[in-house]
């Protein structure tokens, strides 16, 4: 598993959440393409099923439109990532 892969994918996560929250949709937007590429990385270098299943999630959530709920899911998710990632 690549660690590096999951923090990055975490950190810009958590960007997300932040830049929703302060109300600045272009950071939000910025920080959702980063994140689509570490997502993207991710998905064909790590084979674990478990990481898998929640990479597809995030993906589902990272089209979703800017709003509080996928602040929370971002959230939500980067913390899973990095508790999985240590």
């Amino acid at each position: 598993m690549d660690k590096v892969l999951l923090q990055s994918l975490s950190s810009d996560l958590k960007r997300i959440t932040l830049s929703i929250q302060r109300n600045s949709p272009a950071s939000a937007v910025r920080f959702n393409q980063e994140a689509a590429k570490w997502l993207a990385d991710s998905k064909k270098k790590i084979a674990d099923p478990s990481i898998q299943k929640i990479l597809s999630r995030i993906d589902t959530v990272l089209n979703q439109k800017n709003d509080l709920k996928k602040a929370e899911e971002c959230l939500m998710y980067s913390t899973i990532l990095q508790n999985r990632s240590v």
